[in-house]
């Protein structure tokens, strides 16, 4: 994989660039929808290419490793054959379910022991085989098995679980280096920092990372809790260690607010389930604010979900309509709502692009931000 800058901003750090794997470039900044279990969910791949244009879409290790299996994606040539999606894929190690499925795990040096959600079946993950099970199911960029620790955390619980994460980190790479991926193009591994909200931890954490020197880095264990300023103080932190030539991801970030305040401060990749999942509860991001489509106010309003936005869903139907099919407990209401918030969000870093080429990103994020996050 290869990353060049291609835009600095002069008064934040905010840049943009493009990184190109095999399955195409994607440009940065670059929100990226989460397709957990090999689909974003109520939306076709058609329409994430057409009227999303999103440019990278994540995979779950944990999900897919579970249903449909490892055989199922390996038969069919990996995600990418199987689920129709052409572009690139990242997959989540499975790291998170360490983390939020605490009641039913247990973490050793080995690795992590689970039971299933689906049939309550025993399963473990080491390092080296969330390797060789994203080999399988064939993602542009793997993430490194790491621990998510939980907010708040104690102090020695954090240290603990972060030297593990380097540890597994060590083992991840000897087995990924030693291995090839399957279907005839190139993957890459991206290494996770942790750390919790302890500075020096986090320094640690991002100088033992960054030692590996590896395509790109990820930054973890955030957004599960913590105040919003201990969140972006963590990322100033961590960036000013993290080369500055290679992308960086903050996993699992967020709002509207959160990824404006966290390229500003040198973040190049997102994802989120909250477009998608608050979509389904009538909950949209638009260009003019934060719509509860279920409200009564929007049941005669037959103008456009977001007529500054463009894109088929957001003109082409009226709130009404939207309304009309959240009370109706149509599926088509959460099909419509999901295209309208994944477009917003990809819509809001193509701006941030946009600034940051132009030279006037802090300036345009400060008065937008208000905006985006109003209730309507």
């Amino acid at each position: 994989m290869t990353f060049s800058i291609t835009a600095r901003d002069t008064e934040s750090q905010a840049r943009t660039g493009v990184f190109t794997t095999d399955h195409g470039p994607v440009q940065t900044p670059i929100f990226m929808p989460v397709g957990t279990a090999g689909t974003v969910k109520a939306v076709h791949q058609r329409e994430l290419e057409t009227d999303v244009n999103a440019e990278i879409i994540l995979g779950n290790t944990y999900h897919l490793y579970l249903r449909p299996g490892l055989d199922v994606l390996q038969r069919a040539g990996g995600l990418h054959a199987f689920n129709g999606w052409r572009r690139p894929i990242l997959t989540d190690s499975g790291g998170y379910q360490v983390y939020s499925l605490s009641n039913t795990r247990k973490i050793k040096e080995e690795g992590v022991t689970f039971k299933s959600h689906i049939d309550g079946s025993k399963h473990t993950f080491t390092p080296e085989g969330v390797m060789d099970i994203q080999r399988v199911i064939g993602a542009d960029i793997m993430m490194a098995f790491d621990e998510c620790t939980p907010y708040p955390c104690d102090y020695t619980y954090a240290r603990q679980s972060m030297e593990m994460t380097h540890r597994w980190l060590d083992r991840c790479i000897a087995r990924f280096d030693a291995t090839e991926g399957a279907y005839g193009y190139r993957q890459t591994l991206f290494p996770i920092v942790q750390g919790s909200t302890y500075a020096d931890l986090r320094r640690q954490s991002a100088e033992t990372i960054a030692s590996k020197e590896r395509e790109g880095n990820a930054i973890g264990g955030l957004a599960v809790g913590e105040p919003a300023e201990e969140m972006y103080e963590t990322i100033e932190l961590v960036n000013g260690i993290l080369p500055a030539d290679k992308p960086r991801y903050l996993m699992g970030v967020g709002t509207p607010a959160n990824i404006l305040e966290a390229i500003g401060l040198g973040v190049d990749m997102f994802d989120c389930v909250m477009p998608t999942r608050n979509a389904r509860h009538g909950l949209l991001f638009t260009t003019a604010g934060i719509i509860n489509i279920k409200n009564e106010k929007w049941s005669r309003d037959f103008s456009p979900i977001d007529a500054g936005l463009g894109g088929y869903a957001s003109t082409f139907y009226t709130k009404a309509y939207l309304r009309h099919l959240f009370k109706a407990d149509e599926l088509l209401g959460g099909q419509i709502a999901s295209l309208q918030n994944l477009t917003f969000y990809l819509w809001l870093v193509r701006q941030a692009r946009i600034h940051i080429e132009a030279g006037d990103y802090v300036s345009w994020k400060n008065g937008i931000v208000g905006q985006l996050m109003q209730r309507l």
